[in-house]
């Protein structure tokens, strides 16, 4: 009996877990996302971990290089800054802020997209043709562009390039939840779910969400890589996170001046920025491969 019951149980894999053995089966990918890991663990624990407060001065260690270079201090692994601060530990706390923050602000964003993409998906007529055009208009605007008027509007700071983000965001995850519900809703199983008597709330909460959810998750995953540049961007403009907060845009940005006597203020937070985002690029590509080829087999 127990035999049969594990034969069965790995004949018909649920899901997830098909989406999993498809997923894993790239080594590239599987690089991504130890990457996207190994990020989310240093944006939650970074307090813990980092060797100096990432705002303390040091005035004895100005400008010193990484502890490779001839200069350099092994005190200080990846160099200071112009004001002698601690690179290695500025960065580890940006990740709190650049990446971190940017999962929160996808996470908000799909919640509030996702119940208004559902909910406008059941709509018919002159709503629906509206919210269609509306959407069609906001996503044609790059959202970066989008982000800074809205920061313009709202003012600079780093709560307000947050709401700025997940504004621009939620249109995103609206127009893909509205269109996968809208497919769904002319399948059989649905027309078989209404003849059953099942409501339209009902209907999306246990027929049609199941089938959109590998969707939403692979859209988030594009929207969370979006959110970094945009939080990045915003705080290099100087309307994002305020001084001395080590946001990596912010520290690109503070580098610039200095990049021919101190590079390393400039490339290390650039490199920080690049691995955030092609670590969440292969996540999400990941995520798309996966879904294809479990639509396909």
């Amino acid at each position: 009996m127990a035999r049969h019951k594990i034969y069965q149980e790995e004949e018909f894999p649920s899901p997830f877990i098909q989406l999993w053995l498809i997923f894993r089966q790239s080594p590239v990918v599987m690089i991504g996302f130890g990457s996207f890991l190994f990020l989310t663990v240093l944006a939650v624990f970074s307090p813990l971990l980092t060797p100096y407060s990432p705002v303390e001065s040091h005035l004895n260690s100005l400008l010193l290089p990484p502890a490779w270079d001839d200069a350099g201090d092994i005190s200080y692994l990846l160099g200071t800054d112009n004001l002698g601060r601690d690179m290695l530990s500025r960065l580890m706390h940006g990740t709190s802020l650049t990446f971190g923050l940017s999962f929160i602000v996808v996470i908000i964003s799909l919640v509030i997209g996702v119940i208004i993409g559902s909910l406008s998906a059941l709509t018919k007529g002159i709503k629906s043709s509206f919210l269609n055009h509306f959407l069609d208009v906001i996503l044609s605007i790059p959202s970066l562009l989008l982000a800074i008027v809205i920061v313009a509007i709202l003012g600079p700071g780093l709560d307000n390039t947050l709401w700025a983000i997940v504004m621009v965001l939620i249109p995103q995850f609206v127009h893909i939840t509205r269109n996968a519900v809208k497919e769904e809703l002319t399948k059989d199983y649905v027309l078989a779910s209404r003849l059953d008597g099942a409501g339209s709330l009902r209907i999306l909460s246990y027929s049609v969400f199941p089938n959109i959810i590998e969707k939403i998750v692979s859209q988030a995953t594009l929207a969370q890589s979006a959110a970094i540049l945009d939080i990045a961007a915003l705080g290099f403009l100087g309307l994002g996170a305020p001084i001395p907060l080590p946001e990596w845009g912010a520290m690109l940005s503070n580098g610039i001046d200095l990049f021919y006597i101190a590079p390393w203020t400039v490339y290390l937070p650039g490199l920080a920025i690049l691995f955030a985002v092609v670590a969440t690029n292969l996540v999400g590509e990941g995520m798309r491969h996966a879904i294809r080829q479990r639509k396909e087999s």
